[in-house]
């Protein structure tokens, strides 16, 4: 899944723009920056993001102390990086309760495999299929059956599809919508948004200009409906 939120915390403001480079190119679009200790907190506490890649070496509040304040509350997954490769450090670090530790200068390739192993443990997939009024979304595959046939969802159709399912039978806003498939700087996508919509209606619905599992809630967003199981 690339639609986790992912706050990217280092004071270097070159780390975070290649860090936000690694991630995009590898399909993330739901991620945050902090340039400091007390920023990381406070988009913590605001947004509660879904992972943490936390630089340890910053000016005004160190990355472990850092660490030590989120898990007083919370057990959200945390990727410590530091320039500082002993072993005195990644001992802390994982004292603390961090998930991994990566050392700089890293690869990519790393860091995402190792990101990817994070979330894969910390939100595990279960096989499930959804079941909507006129279809069944078989959420592993991302793919559709629909009057015996099966169609294939795009990464995008299952990012909305994810997000309105994790929020289903409540109405999810055009700008949360539009924040899951196209990121912070997601204004000015709403007609792209509305697109997406469309086609997803196309494949779950069995009759897509009458939607009853994904409902327009007027000026405000969208919500999808489950099936409803009889007593």
């Amino acid at each position: 899944m690339t639609n986790h939120k992912i706050l990217l915390v280092d004071d270097d403001r070159d780390v975070l723009e290649m860090l936000l480079s690694i991630f995009r190119r590898a399909g993330y679009t739901n991620l945050r920056t902090a340039a400091s200790g007390a920023e990381a907190l406070r988009i913590w506490q605001e947004e509660q993001p879904s992972l943490i890649v936390l630089d340890v070496m910053m000016p005004d509040m160190d990355g472990f102390s850092v660490l030590k304040k989120i898990r007083r509350t919370s057990r959200v997954p945390v990727l410590m990086l530091t320039a500082r490769g002993e072993a005195e450090d990644r001992i802390e670090g994982l004292e603390i309760g961090a998930d991994d530790y990566l050392a700089k200068p890293f690869l990519p390739k790393e860091l995402l495999l190792r990101v990817g192993a994070i979330l894969s443990r910390a939100y595990p997939r279960q096989n499930e299929m959804v079941e909507l009024a006129g279809a069944t979304v078989d959420m592993d595959n991302a793919e559709v059956w629909k009057n015996g046939e099966k169609q294939a969802l795009t990464a995008k159709e299952m990012q909305l599809f994810e997000k309105l399912y994790q929020n289903a039978g409540r109405i999810v806003t055009t700008g949360i919508l539009c924040e899951t498939i196209c990121g912070e700087f997601w204004q000015g996508y709403e007609s792209t948004l509305s697109t997406h919509i469309r086609h997803l209606r196309e494949k779950i619905e069995e009759n897509p200009s009458k939607p009853v599992s994904l409902v327009t809630a007027k000026g405000l967003g969208y919500r999808l409906n489950l099936k409803e199981v009889s007593p």
